[in-house]
């Protein structure tokens, strides 16, 4: 199954004063691609939930190569690139639709733990995530 980019049309609010995308907001752009990916899966964050566990972010890194501004579309890609019985990492990469600039490109890693915040090990615990997710992780 191939993952669909996220489209996003950058807003006024996310600019600075030279109307260019902020910083901070790359990171929210990765959790929208991120929900969007998991939703295609057939496994939306409400559905982990309510199975009992949860996948907080641990770690953060982004790569700004150009800036977005106001106006821009942005397509935002994702891949697992990484997973492990405890947490698994998304990477991703920011273009701009109308000429394909890469914008910048980052990476997020998640835990996976109960509602008590306690690691779990993903592949006994929900054995379908971690198989969907295996099925996407990027060889």
């Amino acid at each position: 199954m191939e993952i669909k980019s996220t489209e996003i049309k950058v807003r006024y609010a996310e600019t600075d004063q030279m109307g260019v995308v902020h910083h901070a907001v790359y990171p929210i752009w990765f959790e929208a691609c991120r929900t969007d990916f998991m939703e295609q899966l057939g496994y939306p964050y409400s559905r982990i939930e309510e199975e009992g566990f949860m996948t907080p972010l641990i770690k953060l890194d982004v790569n700004y190569k150009s800036g977005a501004k106001y106006g821009d579309t942005v397509l935002v890609d994702a891949k697992i690139t990484e997973l492990g019985l405890i947490k698994f990492t998304f990477s991703y990469t920011v273009k701009r639709k109308s000429d394909g600039a890469l914008l910048a490109t980052g990476s997020t890693t998640l835990a996976c733990c109960d509602k008590n915040l306690k690691i779990i090990n993903l592949k006994t615990a929900c054995p379908e995530v971690y198989a969907k997710l295996e099925a996407q992780l990027e060889k």
